[in-house]
């Protein structure tokens, strides 16, 4: 088990290259089922639920190569095994991600519960039941769903509540269904649009992209194709915040700001310079500590739910009181103890913290809960004054490409050693 000691008190300076998005990759290599040849993939992340996805793919029968430029050779087009096996599944929720484009390609699909990340209930009878209106039979039993269909038929398919993973199973699900399907309050993330252009050079007929409205006109066959993965925002933005939190300058490589307007907006609230170009972003606040802002997540355009613990630790030392507001998840505030741990003065009310900025946070022992949450307590250490040790870093390697490595790059005292 690896933990991670933190130094904290320096001030964060220079660039890095930001890497592909994990929540494009993901989609776009269960996409790959779909194929009926292999998909070469660029600028795909190293993190562990990419190697996770791979683990599962295998064992359905694909093949993968990595090329010596990092891009990754997959070949999902004839798998053997119609089963996605708890072991696992479940320690990472995008695995039901592999029902949609079974179900569609082979007729059949047998997928275990999805795990993941303890932030929320996060159902997928939003999934199954869009499904069921394609013509899919569906039982749960035993752990597993079982799903099956001749033939999925196009239809129009409304959501009751906006959901990324949903619409992004049911748009590689309809790729190969007889007829036009329309997905109404589809989510409008940028990772969906990465999935829908790798879809449409595979040959997929995809128009709405990126709106609420997605039609898709069913064809019967899709090819193998080459395709660059999106930049990961949410990577980007924790940088930003490295930077703020500590009074930084950093420029950001290989990112499209574009994708980022609600991260960056409330970054400019807190006093920070920022700069955008074609490819690249740079920050600077210039010494100076930040101003507490508000933050009220919420669906694609506005504020990410995977930014909201990095903001919670940038109030945390920041001058004034706010508050930061969850709408997506109802379980995602389990950094604030140990936020509060550090000497964070924040208090929960339902499902709102508020904040007080202190003076400076002080080192302290830490466990890590999710993905998220453990981003935001390298930023609460970088800040600290003392040594912070963030256990369970596992939870980071699911979504940070070699993070302690970045953070060195720009100055950061901090290490990755084993118990």
């Amino acid at each position: 088990m690896y933990k991670l000691v933190i130094k904290g008190g320096k001030t964060l300076n220079g660039s890095v290259k930001i890497a592909g998005s994990k929540n494009a990759a993901l989609p776009i290599l269960f996409a790959s089922i779909l194929a009926d040849g292999p998909l070469i993939l660029n600028n795909t992340p190293h993190l562990s639920d990419v190697s996770t996805t791979l683990r599962l793919l295998m064992d359905m029968g694909s093949e993968f190569i990595l090329e010596s430029d990092n891009s990754l050779f997959v070949d999902s087009s004839k798998l053997t095994k119609l089963t996605a096996e708890y072991s696992l599944v479940k320690t990472m929720r995008a695995s039901i991600l592999s029902l949609g484009p079974m179900l569609a390609k082979y007729g059949e699909a047998k997928i275990s519960l999805p795990g993941g990340c303890a932030i929320g209930m996060r159902p997928v009878n939003l999934h199954l039941k869009a499904l069921e209106d394609l013509g899919a039979k569906i039982e749960v039993k035993n752990g597993y769903i079982h799903a099956s269909a001749e033939k999925l038929i196009g239809t129009d398919v409304h959501f009751e509540q906006i959901t990324v993973t949903a619409t992004e199973n049911i748009l590689m699900a309809a790729t190969l269904a007889q007829g036009t399907t329309t997905i109404h309050n589809a989510a409008q993330e940028p990772e969906i649009v990465d999935l829908a252009n790798c879809l449409i050079k595979m040959g997929a007929k995809i128009s709405g992209a990126g709106t609420s409205v997605i039609i898709i006109e069913g064809v019967s066959n899709l090819s193998g194709a080459t395709y660059t993965v999106c930049p990961d925002r949410i990577e980007a933005g924790t940088y930003l915040i490295a930077a703020a939190i500590t009074g930084g300058k950093i420029t950001l490589k290989n990112i499209h700001h574009q994708s980022m307007r609600a991260i960056i907006r409330k970054l400019i609230e807190t006093g920070a310079e920022i700069k955008c170009d074609k490819t690249s972003i740079t920050l600077d606040m210039k010494g100076r500590k930040p101003k507490a802002v508000n933050v009220r997540t919420s669906a694609y355009p506005n504020f990410p739910t995977d930014m909201q613990a990095q903001f919670c630790a940038l109030n945390s030392i920041a001058d004034g009181q706010a508050t930061i507001t969850e709408t997506i998840f109802e379980n995602r505030f389990m950094h604030i103890p140990e936020l509060a741990r550090m000497g964070a003065e924040l208090s929960l009310e339902g499902n709102t913290v508020i904040s007080k900025g202190v003076k400076s946070l002080t080192g302290a022992n830490l466990m890590a809960t999710d993905l998220r949450a453990s981003a935001s307590l390298v930023l609460a250490g970088l800040a600290a004054q003392g040594t912070t040790t963030i256990e369970r870093v596992y939870h980071l390697d699911r979504g940070y490409e070699t993070i302690e490595e970045k953070l060195k790059l720009l100055g950061a005292d901090i290490q990755r050693i084993q118990d």
